[in-house]
């Protein structure tokens, strides 16, 4: 599919944008804009027709839009390397005329076939598919997830709850993609089941098995980022800190998707066996390796679902809780029969057919392209299926999913990070008043409705954060993308994506092939790669696996990236300007740094990331507002740089981190910053107790805010109710300090302080020893972590009583505390009924 026509489109809107300032030309702007013209008319065309339609020119638009990228940005770096002083740009006019004409000739033939079609459509219009409006289906899909497979779930509920004490090895067995690693999921977070073990752990293990990963997976709790200090730990240490961890507890492990034995015969020695009732649950496509594990008797064989079940599922995808209608009932159940029984083909075929008209014509049309896949059961007639969804994706979807070829099987990727490769690779559409930023959310949030892709972690505030796929649909992923000539190939490298040494020596073996690479995605750690010089067009370079001590300075010749990742113990260096087309620039480093001045002069940034303190220099000079930045973490706030108006320059602003180590003698006013919804303040706790926080000024766009090292009044804390949209709170390492007392502290909530909108509320680490607060407080609260807060005495039992709640969870708290939590979930199950009330209870 020709997608990468909008790659091309995004270059030349840049570069022929009437307020850019880099370049001038000589001759060659009316062919530019003569091919801008025709790519976008093309472009046009294209989205609005089927695949079947346009099969004959996919080459050749794919072939000249390849070429006309690389005539264009080929002479741009030439010209930014060899003179970077001259702004005039010159191409050679015969070059650009050539893939003029391909494109033309390309336009011309999709006319002349639009023109026969609506002709034909006229006549066949109830067979056309129709793109409906985007309408969210998620909350169908979690209830759907399990259909038919009801007694599966009492079977293994019981032997995980039974009581044999001896440990248990629970293997479910079954193809790819017959819903083995979503039934482990339901039982892992299965209320009875979380309340039954002391500890649980959850590891993905994959064809190619990490063991440290899968130590670091199993050592986290659930919905956690791994801790530094486990990430500092030697290998050996990772082992020794998982078993003391599970010694004496009752622990529930899962281990998803295993393909050999040597990985369970080198982990199952971590796992002891305390003769009280523990278990391991490992989900495997391989029969042996399960009888190897556990013995042919504890298979549990996880069955394809039958034709009723088949059908209620995909209603369920496709309508929720609404009936499926009359007329579409018989062709439900057909399409649900030709899927097999298999619960992700079902899956992605549901969320086909939940974007296309609901009339039964439109239906059958469908019905006999999933009927004509299916030859016999084996996976690559259900990759096949598969290919259905792909097919009917709208054409600015298609390289979104194909980029997920590019990560190991398995890996989850956050949200944000994706949707800035997206936008560095020219794949998102400017489209009026929104954001880049907000479009590709909407393209994310189409995949996932179209079930290509899966929520792996939630945000506080429920919204998605991580994305992963199934490995069935990585693999179709990697097939459509060679065909389509999209990743590593070996003869044309766009896309870039290494693993291992053995992968990187199959790039190296090819440096000719690398010349014309756009993106360089390196997911492993400490690989070397001293090839950056022979990428010169690339685009996006992702490395920060790879720890330099220095950022080489071949990476500055780049001139071309839109995208930088990478790790560094001496920061960000001079020169790092020339990067003027940089958008996204993340550094991982040890030590505060100080930014070069110059950062400031690149007017196209959108996120600055830093994972430790910003310090501006001294010569930073304001020059230009930064209407496209959104994301800056952490900016060291002095009062020179506040008093230069830096928050002046910084209007669009979404998250931002400040840290302040001394009490400003000024106001750090960010009120007129109103698209900022994420803020993280930190400081360092000063011996006089005074509060920077306390001359802070917040613009009610404020979602999240999380607070760490600081020095919290109660006159603060009630200043933060007065947030009309605060969702998420997070009050970390931080000292109450209560009208200048320091003995012991009492946070008392008032009926004025009200947290209106907020849902999640976190405590760790936090002074206070008693709470007092009820469900007025936190109407809307949904859950309540609290962490480590070794001088609170217990939980309020008001938190009790709000209606929304449906989490508690401690970690390292004392046993008044666990208490408290202990005694609010069982008033609310013996006086009120209410079973989902979940209550996590951890210890450290």
């Amino acid at each position: 599919m020709a997608y990468n026509l909008q790659s091309l489109i995004t270059i030349l809107q840049q570069i022929l944008h009437p307020e850019q300032i880099h370049w001038t030309f000589d001759h060659n702007k009316p062919q530019l804009e003569s091919l801008l013209q025709k790519a976008e008319s093309l472009m046009q065309i294209l989205e609005n027709s089927s695949p079947s339609q346009i099969a004959s020119l996919e080459s050749q638009i794919r072939e000249t839009t390849y070429k006309a990228e690389d005539i264009i940005e080929s002479q741009m770096v030439h010209q930014m390397l060899s003179n970077p002083d001259s702004k005039s740009l010159t191409f050679s006019t015969p070059d650009l005329q050539e893939v003029i004409q391909e494109l033309d000739s390309a336009l011309v033939f999709l006319h002349d076939l639009t023109r026969d079609l609506q002709q034909a459509a006229q006549q066949l219009e109830s067979v056309k598919l129709v793109e409906l409006e985007e309408k969210s289906a998620s909350s169908s899909r979690s209830k759907s997830d399990l259909v038919g497979v009801d007694a599966d779930l009492l079977q293994l509920k019981d032997r995980l709850t039974n009581t044999e004490r001896e440990v248990e090895i629970i293997p479910l067995v079954g193809m790819g993609g017959i819903g083995k690693s979503t039934l482990a999921r339901n039982l892992y977070d299965d209320p009875n089941i979380v309340s039954h073990f002391d500890y649980r752990g959850w590891a993905a293990i994959s064809h190619v098995p990490n063991i440290r990963e899968i130590m670091l997976n199993l050592l986290r709790g659930p919905d956690e980022e791994v801790s530094d200090e486990l990430m500092r730990r030697g290998d050996y240490e990772l082992r020794e800190i998982l078993y003391k961890r599970l010694f004496g507890r009752r622990y529930m492990i899962v281990l998803d998707d295993i393909w050999s034995t040597d990985v369970w015969d080198e982990i199952q020695r971590y796992f002891p066996d305390n003769n009280n009732g523990s278990r391991v649950v490992i989900t495997t496509r391989r029969s042996d390796v399960a009888e190897h594990v556990a013995g042919s008797k504890s298979l549990h064989h996880v069955r394809l679902l039958d034709k009723f079940a088949s059908r209620d599922l995909l209603c369920r995808i496709v309508f929720g809780e609404e009936d499926c209608p009359d007329n579409l009932q018989e062709v439900a159940a057909k399409i649900g029969s030709d899927c097999s029984g298999l619960p992700l083909a079902i899956h992605v075929i549901g969320g086909l057919l939940s974007k296309v008209e609901r009339s039964r014509d439109v239906w059958e049309n469908v019905s006999i392209n999933v009927k004509a896949s299916i030859v016999e059961l084996d996976e690559q007639q259900f990759s096949n299926i598969l290919s259905l969804s792909y097919n009917h994706l709208p054409i600015h979807l298609k390289p979104c999913f194909l980029y997920m070829g590019a990560f190991p099987e398995d890996y989850i990727i956050k949200g944000s990070r994706l949707k800035s490769l997206w936008i560095a690779e020219g794949f998102v559409k400017s489209n009026g008043d929104m954001s880049l930023e907000e479009e590709a959310e909407d393209y994310l949030k189409a995949l996932v409705e179209r079930n290509l892709l899966l929520v792996r972690r939630k945000k506080s505030n429920w919204k998605p954060m991580s994305y992963s796929i199934h490995d069935l649909l990585r693999d179709l992923c990697i097939r459509k993308a060679y065909e389509e000539k999209f990743l590593n190939l070996k003869d044309s490298m766009r896309s870039v994506s290494v693993n291992s040494y053995s992968e990187i020596e199959d790039v190296r073996a090819s440096p000719q092939l690398m010349s014309l690479a756009r993106s360089f995605i390196c997911t492993g750690e400490e690989i070397i790669f001293p090839m950056f010089s022979i990428s010169r067009l690339v685009r996006v370079l992702d490395v920060r696996g790879i720890k330099y001590k220095e950022l080489p300075e071949e990476i500055l010749q780049l001139v071309n990236l839109r995208y930088l990742a990478f790790s560094c113990t001496s920061g960000i260096p001079i020169g790092i300007s020339r990067l003027w087309n940089l958008q996204t620039l993340i550094c991982g480093q040890e030590m505060t740094l100080s930014l070069p001045s110059e950062i400031w002069e690149m007017s196209e940034l959108r996120h600055l990331r830093i994972e430790r303190i910003i310090q501006i220099g001294e010569g930073y000079k304001i020059r230009f507002v930064h209407k496209k930045l959104q994301t800056i973490f952490f900016i060291w706030i002095t009062p020179s740089l506040i008093s230069s108006g830096f928050f002046e320059i910084i209007p669009n602003v979404v998250r931002l981190g400040i840290y302040y180590e001394d009490s400003p003698n000024i106001e750090i006013d960010l009120s007129h910053l109103g698209k900022l919804e994420t803020l993280k303040c930190q400081s360092k706790l000063n011996e006089d107790g005074s509060c920077f926080l306390n001359k802070l000024r917040f613009p009610c766009s404020i979602r999240k805010l999380t607070i760490f090292y600081c020095v919290l009044s109660r006159s603060f804390l009630t200043t933060l109710c007065g947030l009309p949209n605060l969702e998420a709170l997070s009050i970390c390492k931080c000292v109450y300090q209560r009208d200048g007392e320091t003995e012991e502290q009492e946070w008392e909530m008032t009926e004025r302080d009200k947290f209106r909108s907020l849902q999640y509320l976190r405590l760790q680490s936090f002074n206070i020893v008693r709470w007092r607060a009820n469900d007025t407080n936190f109407p809307k609260l949904r859950l309540l972590d609290v962490i480590r807060c070794n001088e609170l005495e217990e939980i309020p039992s008001g938190i009790g009583d709000i209606i929304n709640l449906q989490g508690i969870g401690v970690r390292g708290c004392g046993a008044s505390v666990v208490a408290s939590a202990l005694q609010i979930q069982k008033v609310q199950q013996e006086e009120y009924g209410e079973y989902d009330l979940k209550v996590v209870i951890m210890q450290d």
